[in-house]
């Protein structure tokens, strides 16, 4: 079992009870009331990556856990029209957590939930089920695939009461106290985290002024998918806490660093890494090669589900370290794809274009697609670059095959619709969803009047 899983108090619990629903039912009715449990959050993710959560009391556990509980999708962004809105939540046992800064009188805990039809079905457009789809296929091939996210944020101040952009620090990149007042945001998200079942890697201040990061340890895709969703409920409440508003948009103040989510990724095969090969170029397998090939192919499709808003593209510049040409390297920061340099165990690809906006069960879902396709269909990926992206000249990156990423979310909605492997894995449903949410923003952006524009131009003319 990877190393993320060895908190979580329900992590083998399904196997413990032998697939006996009813035993696994009333082992979950029991640790509720042994834990002082007296209301339980129901999580789930909308389109766009949002946690959403409805509460119920403890004693409604059962019928959650027997029937589940009904909801209205149409209400949701992304999930059904009015005509087909009822809906049914059930909550996964394994992802019983408590919430650490709950009354310990009255103890209030999560679960996150699949989503169901009323006829019982999965439901086509819940972003869990289209990940566990994939992991599945996966599974058939003999992989486990497993992530490790680098969650970049930032911490600015509340005036009035309402969010701003006003700086709560001006530090920098592993700066602390004084320096840096977002220190003890980081350490209550810590110790909270770790509360619920993370294994954190390491906390620290970012490069831009008031940016912080949280690195998780690797996992299975699905529980660190559930780990993205609720770190970002985690660290708005707790930020919150301390007067603060915790952000993950990716490009809020203009002229400094961006926010990223860095995901790391590999296959395990027969309980060996994959992706690692002693007698491979760089000690990579040809596993890993036709991995990253993969999803080189299809990395315009995947930044549309990767890079969701119109903001995430104010980030994929040049000069602010966000990778914006395709290519891959075993050697340096400034490729999209980064082969670290630990091997073994430890062999992975790390794709630096996503951003924390992203739906991460998306995500995860386009990332091991491709990279599928790339294992089956042996693709072979361009030489690696060894040089620094960011210095090249324009004619050198076209002599060495290098383009750009998508420039705007028009364009990267474009590759995705284009992109038949990815719509197939998405689904009707939801790629149906995403272009008219792709759509609507784009056009509503720019419809737009910006304070840039009003500088620019009101005087002028």
């Amino acid at each position: 079992m990877v190393s993320d899983e060895r908190k979580s108090p329900f992590g083998s619990l399904a196997a413990s009870h032998g697939g006996d629903r009813a035993e696994l039912i009333g082992a979950v009715l029991t640790q509720l009331e042994n834990d002082n449990v007296r209301s339980v959050l129901l999580q789930f993710s909308d389109m766009e990556g949002k946690p959403k959560n409805v509460a119920i009391p403890t004693k409604q556990m059962k019928k959650a856990l027997t029937e589940g509980i009904s909801f209205d999708g149409s209400s949701i962004q992304g999930f059904a029209r009015l005509e087909e809105s009822d809906m049914v939540l059930r909550p996964e046992p394994e992802t019983y957590q408590i919430i650490p800064w709950s009354d310990e009188k009255y103890r209030v805990a999560r679960f996150i939930c699949n989503v169901y039809t009323t006829r019982g079905e999965p439901f086509a457009g819940d972003p869990r089920f289209i990940l566990r789809q994939q992991l599945e296929k996966a599974e058939k091939l003999g992989y486990t695939f497993n992530v490790g996210p680098e969650m970049e944020f930032f911490l600015f101040r509340m005036v009035n009461g309402h969010p701003s952009v006003e700086l709560q620090d001006r530090g920098g990149y592993f700066d602390q106290t004084p320096t840096d007042p977002g220190e003890d945001v980081r350490r209550d998200l810590v110790t909270s985290l770790s509360e619920m079942g993370f294994n954190i890697e390491a906390a620290h201040h970012e490069v831009a002024p008031s940016q912080h990061e949280i690195d998780f340890t690797y996992g299975n895709a699905l529980s660190m998918a559930d780990k993205v969703v609720t770190f970002k409920f985690v660290a708005k409440t707790l930020a919150l806490q301390r007067g603060l508003h915790a952000t993950f948009m990716p490009k809020p103040i203009y002229g400094i660093n961006g926010s990223g989510m860095h995901v790391n990724c590999s296959l395990m095969k027969d309980g060996e890494n994959a992706f690692y090969d002693p007698e491979g170029e760089h000690q990579l397998s040809d596993t890993a090669r036709h991995f990253i090939a993969g999803i080189l192919k299809h990395i315009d499709a995947i930044t549309r589900v990767a890079n969701p808003t119109v903001n995430s593209y104010k980030r994929l510049i040049p000069g602010y370290e966000a990778p914006v040409y395709v290519g891959w390297s075993a050697m340096n920061r400034s490729a999209l794809i980064r082969v670290p340099s630990s091997r073994g165990k430890s062999t992975r690809a790390e794709l630096r274009s996503p951003d924390p906006t992203c739906n991460p069960y998306l995500t995860f879902a386009v990332m091991l697609a491709a990279g599928l396709e790339g294992i089956t269909q042996k693709i072979e990926p361009p030489e690696s670059v060894d040089k620094n992206i960011f210095r090249m000249s324009a004619a050198e990156r076209t002599a060495e095959g290098i383009r750009c990423l998508p420039w705007s979310l028009h364009e990267a909605n474009t590759a995705l619709m284009n992109d038949p492997l990815l719509c197939s894995v998405l689904g009707e449903h939801v790629v149906a969803q995403i272009n008219r949410i792709g759509e609507m923003e784009w056009a509503d952006f720019s419809k737009s009047i910006t304070d840039w524009e009003i500088k620019r131009y009101l005087a002028t003319y």
